[in-house]
């Protein structure tokens, strides 16, 4: 077997298959061949990575990367130089404006982008720091019909709909837009991503209405919508709709996400499916500044360093419904991503301004897309 590229004496950390020890990986033909001891010979390239952790592709749920179409988009290629092989485009672009998208953005980036549909026309159209209009605020904008058309077209680039609602993203629309995103998600078949806010809708509304495979993302938000009682438990609405398959995502961003609701969520064994960083023009600079700051401040507040893998690779596939994502398996995507976990004194902040004094933080030194190496911190 004729091998491209050899990844030597990382410590590899693949949560899909319970690995978690010093190893080799190989590629060959843009996909994974092989985990293993001594795989080097005849290997066309090697790289060294000994000291170093090696994950699959890391996976980043949230982002917005539709640059220069939305004023909330930034560079996709800034995010995969910070370790991310899939970036996920979590509603910037709607059905008015999503073939540009993909033919300007999607279709000619080195690192894969997956999107989910806006079921408004012209996706998240006003956001910037001087103008913010939530796009479900006027339900003129509610695109129901082309939505389908577009997302039937575009299966192969789509993960599924997205609908924001809550007072910033629907305003006195409330649950509407997304009873209308059910309906849009429903006849196509496919999940759909909720941004919740602040009230209306309330948090139990907006689970009601969610099913298996959907993903509710800013799901350790703060106070109200919170999912962390003022008794410091777990919601009951939250703990029934993880029950009935709902999916739960970080989605840092700008607003939501509070280190008091995560210490919550985490004493009472409730830990995300998936960290994302939703990064975008406005918390670029702070507080998210990209995944793998978010799963550092996960690591610090106590979660198992293998848990935040599993968060930001195998869990986001299944999520994604991409199982050749996220894992080393042989034959699947011949993405890796290569980190360095350092101790020192780090300090962290919230969306609600709360800092946190750290011992560790995950960076990237290095990135493998279709089994060649892509960048080299």
């Amino acid at each position: 077997m004729s091998i491209d590229l050899v990844l030597r004496g990382g410590r590899v950390i693949d949560p899909s298959q319970s690995i978690d020890r010093v190893a080799d990986v190989a590629f060959s033909g843009g996909k994974v061949v092989a985990i293993g001891d001594n795989l080097v010979e005849g290997a066309h390239a090697i790289k060294d990575v000994a000291g170093k952790i090696v994950t699959p592709g890391l996976i980043d749920l949230h982002t917005h990367v539709y640059w220069g179409g939305t004023s909330l988009g930034v560079d996709p290629l800034v995010l995969a130089r910070g370790g991310c092989t899939t970036l996920v485009d979590t509603g910037s672009a709607g059905p008015g404006n999503y073939p540009g998208f993909l033919e300007h953005v999607i279709k000619p980036s080195p690192v894969r982008i997956i999107a989910y549909l806006n079921v408004s026309f012209a996706g998240i159209y006003g956001f910037s720091k001087r103008v913010m209009v939530g796009e479900s605020g006027d339900l003129r904008l509610m695109a129901p019909i082309d939505a389908v058309e577009v997302a039937a077209a575009n299966r192969d680039t789509l993960a599924g709909i997205k609908v924001r609602v809550g007072f910033n993203a629907s305003g006195n629309s409330g649950i509407v837009p997304l009873d209308i995103g059910r309906q849009v998600a429903d006849r196509l078949d496919m999940p759909m991503m909720v941004h919740i806010d602040i009230p209306p809708p309330t948090l139990p509304e907006v689970l009601e209405r969610m099913r298996e495979g959907d993903v509710l993302t800013h799901c350790f938000r703060p106070f109200p919508n919170s999912p962390a009682t003022a008794d410091r438990k777990v919601h009951p609405a939250v703990i029934d709709a993880r029950q009935r398959g709902v999916i739960f995502d970080v989605g840092h961003g700008m607003g939501s996400f509070a280190f008091d609701t995560a210490r919550v969520m985490l004493d009472n064994d409730f830990m995300p499916d998936c960290i994302s960083s939703d990064v975008h023009a406005l918390c670029i600079d702070g507080p998210a500044f990209d995944l793998l700051t978010t799963m550092s401040k996960f690591l610090c507040l106590g979660m198992p360093l293998v848990e935040v893998i599993r968060a930001a690779t195998e869990n986001p596939a299944k999520a994604l419904k991409r199982p050749e994502l996220g894992t080393f398996r042989p034959d699947s995507a011949g993405d890796a991503s290569i980190l360095e976990l350092q101790n020192g004194a780090f300090d962290y902040v919230d969306s609600t301004g709360e800092t946190l004094s750290g011992e560790s933080r995950l960076v990237a030194t290095g990135v493998v897309i279709n089994g060649q190496v892509w960048h080299e911190a």
